[in-house]
């Protein structure tokens, strides 16, 4: 079992025969969920098939949400840098708790997540650059170097320092206020503020574990390897419509970091994710809960290296739900 934590089918299976005993957990992001067993499915609701299917059947976004967790106190500097230099688009904050808010920033059809806060007992630690497990960097595409160069300098950043990388793109690799590495991709007939969507770049350990945990258990599309020239890394893609996860391989010693940043997927069952996590025994972080006042259900599990991915069931009444009406 060593660095992961197993949660066993059998005795998952007694729990949910528990009776609804409600408790209060609290989420990576600072939200106090109220957890309780009549949210699971009970044992042998679920067939052999379904629990063995992957996740990406539930998807009901055409993209992930990300998450990136910083200082409170870089918060002024980190909203700066995301909306006028990268030019995101800002949307409707969500108050998490009195004292937590989430800022939220449009990419494409999903988000960045700005977390103020670092929760728990996560582990924190970009030292290593990319070189390191876990969310390493974040990839964002535009249209045009001048206007990206231009938008950096009005905001008060420095300039990226652009490459060629031999497929028709230009590239640069800059850090947000936080330190977290952010790889500016120049792409003709991009869509302007990343539109096209986010790559998610994570350091693994395992290659193999980790490819088979985003392809069998999440059930992303497994593109072929390519070379990054400006990373100097082979990146093994993940794709799920505008989001791509970029696995690639890291050294033995080098720095880990599982709290820095995490993946949310938008689905219409999480209990059905709950299930079929426990089924694999894959690792929890946060058991099967719902937010009261949001119309949200949903289970927080970890990959191989320990990186947060969490499933959400929003309902009509959930903010996810009331700004992709009202963006329609």
């Amino acid at each position: 079992m060593g660095r992961k934590l197993k949660i066993m089918l059998g005795a998952a299976s007694a729990a949910l025969a528990l009776p609804a005993a409600a408790q209060t957990v609290t989420t990576p992001e600072g939200a106090l969920m109220s957890v309780a067993s009549d949210l699971a499915y009970k044992p042998g609701e679920l067939s052999a098939d379904q629990l063995s299917a992957s996740t990406r059947d539930l998807f009901i976004q055409d993209s992930m949400n990300v998450f990136r967790r910083f200082p409170r106190e870089q918060t002024a500097d980190m909203v700066k840098f995301y909306t006028e230099a990268l030019a995101l688009r800002a949307l409707n904050p969500i108050q998490l708790t009195q004292s937590q808010q989430m800022i939220l920033t449009g990419v494409g059809t999903g988000q960045i997540k700005l977390s103020a806060g670092q929760q728990g007992n996560r582990k924190y630690d970009l030292s290593g650059g990319i070189q390191g497990t876990g969310i390493r960097l974040f990839a964002l595409t535009y249209p045009d170097e001048g206007q990206v160069r231009e938008r950096f300098k009005a905001a008060g950043f420095a300039e990226p320092q652009f490459s060629d990388q031999g497929d028709g793109t230009r590239a640069a690799l800059v850090t947000d206020p936080g330190g977290f590495p952010i790889q500016i991709v120049i792409r003709p007939g991009a869509k302007d503020g990343s539109n096209d969507g986010v790559g998610v770049g994570i350091g693994v350990s395992d290659l193999a574990e980790s490819r088979a945990f985003y392809r069998e258990f999440v059930g992303l599309d497994e593109l072929a390897p390519v070379e990054d020239k400006l990373l100097g890394v082979t990146k093994y893609p993940y794709r799920h419509k505008e989001t791509t996860i970029y696995l690639y391989e890291v050294g033995d010693g080098v720095p880990q970091d599982n709290g820095n940043a995490g993946i949310q997927y938008v689905v219409r069952d999480a209990p059905m994710v709950d299930a079929k996590a426990k089924s694999r025994q894959i690792a929890v972080e946060t058991p099967l809960n719902k937010l009261r006042g949001f119309d949200l259900v949903t289970v927080w599990l970890n990959d191989p290296d320990g990186v947060t991915n969490y499933f959400a069931q929003v309902g009509p009444d959930s903010r996810t739900a009331q700004q992709a009406r009202a963006g329609s």
